[in-house]
């Protein structure tokens, strides 16, 4: 889908600025134009979706049945789905929790995902399968969809939408106040321009957001060694999962693009539960994420979100390390 994303990267980075495609500049750069390009693409089209969705389905019926108790915890396990099927890494997903957030869905809900997206697509299933088998395979997806289900739903007990950032509770109070816009007749292209400028206004807000991150992720992507990792995660000590999570935070990758790395591992040695927990933080736990979730989160439900998260990862990597 955006192949011609990376040949212009190619183009730009290792012919027209001629640095050297083997360097760690040249991959660092390389990395940076492509996901800045791509994320923002990306982001104002799914923002630009989620407007066109908030003016026409009438979200209020769907927040008030994913409130019905009598789905017994299925909305965090939908939401999950639905995050396993989007093929989103993580700073991606970003623009839909601010749709999802926008459109009244709760935030436990939201929450799942958020976690799921990243860590579950069809390209990163489809490698695993050819590259661990169809157990591991399994294990892995049905393993992501358990812990957005579950993190959504320890998320969603702790009621925090207060700590949802000031800019976020500006675009919930703008949207309470023009609440009757759905009411308003108007034809798709009349609602047109308006539904541009609400995606080019949170593109604008997001974007300092996009690209500081991206840089983070750009540079640990071009100059972190992978023998580091090989050479710290080898052994089968109980701390090396946490420890594989913890190494996995400063980088930046989606899952697609981390199963080969993950091989790697596992082939060196490194215990395959251990090597998944380290794809799942590197995916959903990453630096880069948490920039952009600044904007729309306080650090204390950034720190609270990763806490979670974190636990869940750990947890599953001690039980792949059994299972398989």
């Amino acid at each position: 889908m955006f192949d011609w994303l990376q040949h212009f990267a190619d183009w730009l980075i290792y012919t027209v600025f001629n640095v050297g495609q083997e360097t760690h500049l040249g991959t660092a750069l390389n990395f940076f134009v492509y996901d800045t390009l791509k994320i923002l693409i990306l982001l104002f089209f799914v923002v630009f979706i989620m407007g066109i969705v908030n003016a026409y389905f009438p979200v209020e019926r769907l927040k008030n049945y994913l409130n019905k108790k009598k789905l017994y915890g299925l909305e965090y396990f939908f939401s999950s789905v639905f995050g396993a099927i989007t093929p989103f890494c993580s700073c991606s997903s970003v623009p839909l929790f601010i749709g999802f957030v926008q459109g009244g869905i709760p935030l436990g809900v939201t929450f799942s995902f958020l976690i799921t997206s990243p860590l579950v697509n069809e390209v990163a299933v489809a490698m695993f399968l050819g590259m661990f088998g169809i157990k591991a395979t399994l294990i892995y997806a049905v393993s992501g969809i358990i812990l957005g289900t579950i993190g959504g739903w320890l998320l969603g007990k702790f009621n925090l939408e207060p700590l949802l950032s000031d800019w976020v509770k500006k675009i919930l109070e703008n949207k309470m106040q023009h609440g009757k816009f759905e009411e308003v007749k108007q034809t798709f292209y009349q609602r047109l321009p308006e539904i541009s400028r609400g995606a080019w206004d949170i593109v604008k807000g997001v974007l300092l957001y996009v690209v500081i991150g991206i840089a983070i992720g750009a540079a640990m992507h071009g100059y972190v060694p992978e023998n580091f990792f090989n050479t710290y995660l080898g052994g089968g000590q109980w701390w090396t999962v946490p420890l594989a999570v913890l190494v996995a935070v400063p980088m930046y990758a989606n899952a697609a693009g981390i199963v080969p790395i993950i091989q790697v591992f596992v082939a060196k040695g490194v215990p395959l539960g251990t090597a998944i927990a380290f794809m799942m933080a590197t995916v959903g736990l990453s630096i880069p994420e948490a920039t952009l979730l600044k904007k729309v989160m306080s650090l204390k439900l950034i720190a609270i979100f990763f806490g979670i998260v974190t636990l869940c990862i750990m947890i599953s990597g001690y039980l792949f390390n059994l299972i398989l």
